[in-house]
């Protein structure tokens, strides 16, 4: 029978064991002064792709080179650059600040000045070529509105102006005591914030890129890689999100079980692990010379390809057996 799509449970297991055996096997995850090249990439993906998610037209090749050559190659506009350059500023900042905090740092998930640092970061590019044409002296970055927010499109209705502050000290309080809930999946109580976030609206422009910014610090804060939602799941994204609104928080929280998982398999495993650790096969793509992950798969079931299957159903294998594997399918051709 063919392999169908692993129920939400499922993902929410496979997620609960990669970060398991990341701290167990693997010694948790490393900081960006320790792999720099782990870091990297994240950065590349998530300044493209959640830039790209508010219609930033910039490629990944464009954001690489503007990112570590300082090149704005290309006919965009001169927001779109500082678009990318403001959100990649603020995540390295993110990055940092989760695993090795500043002195300022309450010790908590988040507090409100991280808040204000992380928008201050993300819109303060653009906002010196493109500020938004109805801020007033007291909305500039890292300050919250001073106006009311239209109803979304999909009903939901932010709060008014004045309710902002004390609506985010509230959020604030919710995040920190999340760390040590076990009532409910992980992931949805990420989707749970996540959401709320968004629906307080706390910014005049720059909400959707400090909410996921924010997402990310308390994943790397709790030990897991960020997650990056990509540029053609945008409507997957938005139809989570209203169900979110009205209080389903599965589909955003398999939305983001799937990111994290995806990117600790992409781009985290295959580094820290040694060539002879069983790690899933999507770790050991990018060693196998192009093959897919479906494609060792394949092998594995098929007995040429030295694998374990573990107790969820995922197979595992090693760079050193991949490797044997690719040997002996050489010397067969």
């Amino acid at each position: 029978m063919p392999r169908g799509r692993p129920s939400r449970a499922t993902v929410y297991a496979r997620l609960d064991e990669a970060i398991k055996d990341l701290h167990e096997r693997f010694g948790g995850l490393p900081t960006p002064v320790e792999s720099v090249g782990i870091w990297d990439e994240l950065w590349h993906q998530e300044a493209h792709h959640s830039t790209a998610l508010e219609g930033n037209t910039l490629v990944l090749r464009q954001v690489r080179l503007l990112l570590d050559e300082g090149r704005a190659v290309g006919s965009g506009e001169l927001r779109e650059y500082t678009e990318v350059t403001g959100y990649a500023d603020a995540a390295r900042w993110v990055y940092g600040q989760a695993l090795e905090p500043g002195d300022w740092s309450t010790g908590d998930l988040v507090c409100l000045q991280e808040v204000r640092s992380i928008h201050h970061r993300v819109m303060s590019p653009v906002w010196s070529v493109a500020p938004h044409p109805q801020a007033e002296d007291g909305e500039s970055p890292g300050s919250f509105r001073r106006h009311d927010i239209r109803p979304f499109a999909q009903g939901t209705t932010p709060p008014p102006w004045p309710e902002v502050p004390s609506r985010m000290r509230d959020w604030v309080d919710l995040v920190n005591t999340t760390r040590d809930l076990n009532d409910r999946p992980f992931p949805e109580i990420l989707a749970e914030i996540h959401n709320l976030f968004e629906q307080i609206h706390p910014f005049l422009d720059g909400n959707g890129r400090t909410g996921r910014l924010l997402l990310n610090l308390v994943l790397v804060r709790r030990g897991c890689p960020p997650a990056i939602i990509h540029k053609n799941q945008r409507l997957a994204h938005l139809a989570a999100m209203h169900k979110a609104d009205n209080g389903d928080h599965g589909p955003l929280g398999e939305l983001i079980a799937r990111a994290v998982t995806d990117n600790l398999n992409r781009f985290v495993v295959p580094a820290v692990a040694g060539p002879s650790q069983l790690v899933p096969l999507a770790s050991l793509v990018g060693s196998a010379s192009g093959i897919s992950a479906n494609a060792l798969r394949v092998a594995a079931l098929r007995g040429r390809l030295r694998a374990r299957r573990a107790p969820n159903g995922s197979w595992l294998s090693s760079r050193q057996w991949v490797e044997e594997y690719l040997d002996s399918r050489q010397k067969h051709t």
